[in-house]
Formats: C-alpha cells, structure tokens, sequence
C-alpha cells in the first residue's frame, strides 16, 4: 500500500477509525476516503454496493460496527448479532464484487472460546463454546472473519482478519448504558469526583483480568501489516500483559484524582475470567505496543467528552 493509494475508511468517526485516520494521514497519505452514515447506511446492501463499485478503493479497513460493554451486548442480543453481520457481509461481499483485492478486518478478543487456555493463540479460535454475556456479537465477528478467509481461498483475495485486545483511548463510547468497562470506570470516577462521592460502585468482584491496548498502537500494527503486504490468517494484536479489574479501577481513579472508597458489586456479571492475546505472531513481524496504561488512561481521559459536556 503506497502513499497515494485510495484508502477507505468504514467507521472512520469511531475509536478505531478515527485512530487509523490519524495514524494514515500523519504517515502521509492523502487520499482518505470517508463517508458518515447518514452519507452512507452500512446496513443497506444495495447502497455499500453502489458506493463500493463506484469508488473502488485499493484497500479497505472495516472498523464499523454495532459495539458496546457486558450489559448492552446481553440485552441488545438480537441488534447486535443482526447488525454487526449485516455490516460485515456488506463491506466484504460489495468489496469483493467491486473488485477491491485489499481488506482489512477488525475482529474482537470475545470471539475466542470462554474457556480458552491463556495466552489465546490464534490456532484456538473456534475450539469451544463462547462466553454467554456477548455470543451474539462473537458469532458475527466470527462469520465476518470466516468470510474474509474464505475469499482469500476461493478468489485469491487478501482479504485479513486482526484480533485486538481489549481497546480505549480518543473517541471511545463513555454513554452510561453500552459503554465497556474502562471508558465506563473513567466517566463514573471523574463523575463521583466531582459530585464528591466517597464510594465509586464498579461492577462485578473485581477479580476477571483483562489486557488493554491503546487505540493507537492498534491502528500503528494495522497500518504496518497493510504495507507490508501481510496476507496470512487471523492475527492477534495486544500489548502483552493484562491486569485484573480491581486494578484497572485503581489507575482510574488514580488518573482521575478520585479520593474515595472502591466498591465492589458482586452481583453484576463478570464475564470471561481472563482474557490475555498471545502476540507472538505480529511481534515476529517487528511491531510492539508502546503506550504504557497510565499514559495511555491520561491521554483518553483528557480528550474525553463528558469533561466539557
């Protein structure tokens, strides 16, 4: 991929996007393609269709999607499944009908079995059930990549799949009710903070362990797999090392300069027990993360929205 390759951003005002515009425009290309969904419904086939083959972009990065925390994937099952297929099978199919050779595919760690050894490797995908809480929105990750693989053996197209850790940073989802658990701890410490709470409830034991990765070190491995011509299977990318959500809590509030107690309510889901990515495969490329969590947590809290609202 050169620089002045046309390169099509889908969900390029989302967290993942909007840092793989960043990341594209400060490497110098200039030829960014993006469209709004009110410019352009993903969920509409004949329209991605229609776009797709008048614009034939050389490479596409699909990093829209239907997303959200524990709660919302557990309640909104039906949405999420529907749309996050929908949104997949349009961009991959109508890339591949319009001729586009080059895509990338932003998948999810969810999409690994719930009770999947640690570090997770890539060869485990598919060896066992998921976890309950958001096997709607796996399962259509899951199909998304499998599309792209199958295109990649059927029609020769080098259509790839990445699998990030667990992602924050710019222009994350903070709303109260679909946001995931570190965006979710950031607005409610800064809030209690501000209100001069003595208690920040978080949910469930504290004890699920989980690895974080900066959306920006994201789009820096996926913008460098793209040059490189990468063509192979899914690809894990993450930081290497996780921490448990006690002490998650505990750097958010740090960031955040809450001063009070740390309540744990046992009562809420945990989810999966651990979730750790074995990287091996892209690090043997020569890419590593580089943002330190606390670094990572001051920069999306200080871009965050909800300090200015």
């Amino acid at each position: 991929m050169d620089r002045q390759a046309k390169v099509f951003i889908a969900g390029h005002r989302g967290m993942v996007g909007s840092a793989l515009w960043r990341c594209l425009s400060g490497r110098g290309y200039t030829n960014l393609l993006t469209r709004t969904r009110a410019e352009l419904d993903l969920l509409d086939q004949s329209a991605v269709d229609r776009f797709l083959s008048r614009e034939r972009p050389d490479y596409l990065f699909i990093a829209a999607a239907r997303v959200g925390g524990i709660e919302a994937n557990n309640t909104m099952r039906a949405d999420f499944l529907y749309e996050n297929l929908q949104i997949s099978a349009n961009l991959i199919q109508g890339a591949h009908r319009a001729g586009v050779q080059r895509l990338m595919y932003l998948a999810s760690n969810c999409i690994y079995p719930r009770q999947c050894p640690q570090p997770m490797r890539e060869e485990m995908l598919l060896t066992g059930p998921l976890e309950p809480t958001n096997e709607p929105y796996a399962i259509a990750k899951i199909a998304g990549l499998k599309l792209c693989e199958s295109h990649q053996r059927q029609n020769g197209r080098n259509y790839v799949s990445v699998i990030p850790a667990s992602l924050y940073g710019p222009n994350d989802n903070y709303d109260p009710a679909s946001s995931h658990v570190l965006p979710a701890l950031l607005r409610r410490a800064h809030e209690a903070r501000v209100r001069g709470d003595r208690e920040l409830m978080v949910w469930g034991s504290g004890t699920p362990r989980r690895e974080f990765l900066a959306v920006d070190d994201l789009a820096q491995a996926c913008v460098m797999l793209a040059e490189s011509g990468y063509d192979g299977g899914p690809i894990n990318i993450g930081c290497g090392t996780d921490l448990s959500i006690r002490e998650l809590a505990q750097a958010v509030v740090r960031t955040t300069g809450f001063e009070g107690e740390l309540v744990f309510d046992a009562t809420r889901p945990d989810g999966i027990a651990r979730k750790l990515l074995d990287s091996t495969r892209i690090e043997s490329l020569g890419w590593r993360a580089t943002t330190p969590l606390d670094e990572g947590l001051r920069e999306a809290y200080r871009t965050a929205p909800f300090r200015s609202a």
